[in-house]
């Protein structure tokens, strides 16, 4: 059987998501804008989804402008925030191990006279309240740091993050939350954030549609012009359709979330028993205070990307990271800011689970996935003896 353990770099489309969605790419196929009834249908559809959101983040609707995704709500919310505090100050304080969305938005600023400040992290990849308080200065404007990381898992104290932010007086806090959106709880509020980003197919939603939470009374520049959707926060014509299986998806993966976790956790860790079984592999990421489906390990003496391509022929899909950054020859920024070698960081494998993923897959995968690490490290032992591959002298 196929078995799909790669669920932090997309999810399947939910056959209930996609029944909803159908109509609005079908029949009701109205421009949320016209005053029509073919728009008025279109315009419904779309306030009930802000509403769906929403609610199940603790915000109100007005407070959700609707995206083509998480990279897009991160930029508007990063770039738009940033540039509306300019007159305040230029300082953006960031994690080292956030994602590319935020990590090279805030560099595409830094061309443009802002100051960008990298907090160090743990062996595990969090950060230290203490050093998000310590890196903040009377011109800093924004503080970024992801709710759980894509890569590892590790999940950072974003409410005590925010204690610290908020006692220095018009410093926005923005978090990246769309690994953490279908596992953990959010309540906007009990978290503290004043931006939030989420994306639809990470919780088996359609692709090319996010959510940014923007706390009402948060000012931003829009950075996309030409229509005064999204209460002028992001011109364009809606994706109606995108918002309808976001919000269906999304009230499903809440309601479902405890359970959904708790079976998750316990498939994760009877995999893990098994492949950290093999001599020379470690876990990535915090031990606990980690999402409940993600499998992030080292295996030493191994190519990461070698690994996932003999799983992939063995009918396992995984990888060796962020699927944004597949295909790149450079080692994983997080590892690194977490202090492995980049020897050893070569050796990163990221094993994800779903909601749809079975007990029997799983089974199947224990008995799979070590057998291949064992035999990779074997065959780079064999290289590193022989690296002319000339064999040994009679």
């Amino acid at each position: 059987m196929a078995i799909y353990l790669d669920h932090a770099a997309t999810t399947p489309l939910r056959s209930e998501v996609l029944e909803a969605m159908l109509p609005y790419l079908t029949e009701a196929y109205g421009n949320a804008s016209s005053t029509h009834g073919f728009g008025r249908r279109a315009r419904a559809a779309l306030d009930e989804a802000h509403e769906t959101i929403a609610s199940r983040i603790g915000a109100e609707a007005r407070e959700i402008v609707l995206t083509s995704g998480g990279t897009e709500a991160l930029n508007l919310g990063l770039k738009g925030a940033a540039w509306a505090g300019k007159a305040h100050g230029h300082r953006i304080v960031i994690s080292s191990v956030e994602h590319h969305a935020v990590g090279h938005t805030v560099r595409h600023l830094e061309k443009f006279g802002f100051e960008i400040v990298e907090l160090p992290v743990d062996r595990y990849g969090r950060v230290d309240p203490d050093n998000v308080d310590a890196a903040i200065t009377d011109k800093t404007v924004l503080v970024a740091i992801m709710l759980a990381n894509n890569e590892v898992g590790t999940i950072q104290p974003i409410a005590e993050i925010a204690n610290r932010v908020h006692a220095h007086r018009g410093v926005l806090l923005a978090v990246d939350a769309v690994q953490a959106a279908p596992h953990l709880e959010i309540d906007v509020t009990a978290l503290g954030v004043d931006l939030l980003a989420m994306s639809a197919h990470k919780f088996e939603g359609p692709k090319g549609v996010g959510a940014l939470y923007l706390r009402h009374g948060t000012h931003i520049l829009a950075q996309q012009q030409g229509g005064s959707q999204e209460r002028h926060r992001r011109g364009g014509t809606e994706n109606v359709a995108g918002a309808v299986g976001m919000a269906t998806a999304f009230g499903l993966a809440v309601a479902e979330r405890a359970e959904t976790a708790r079976r998750m956790r316990r498939l994760r860790e009877r995999l893990q028993k098994a492949v950290l079984a093999v001599d020379g592999t470690e876990l990535t990421g915090h031990p606990k205070d980690r999402l409940p489906g993600h499998l992030s390990l080292i295996a030493r003496d191994t190519d990461g990307t070698a690994v996932a391509v003999s799983l992939d022929l063995h009918g396992i899909a995984a990888s060796v990271g962020s699927a944004c950054t597949s295909g790149s020859t450079e080692v994983s920024h997080v590892l690194s800011a977490m202090g492995y070698p980049e020897e050893e960081a070569r050796g990163a494998l990221r094993l994800t689970l779903g909601r749809t993923t079975t007990e029997a897959e799983i089974d199947e995968a224990a008995g799979i996935i070590p057998s291949v690490i064992a035999s990779m490290r074997i065959g780079a032992a064999a290289v590193a003896a022989d690296p002319m591959g000339q064999g040994v002298p009679a």
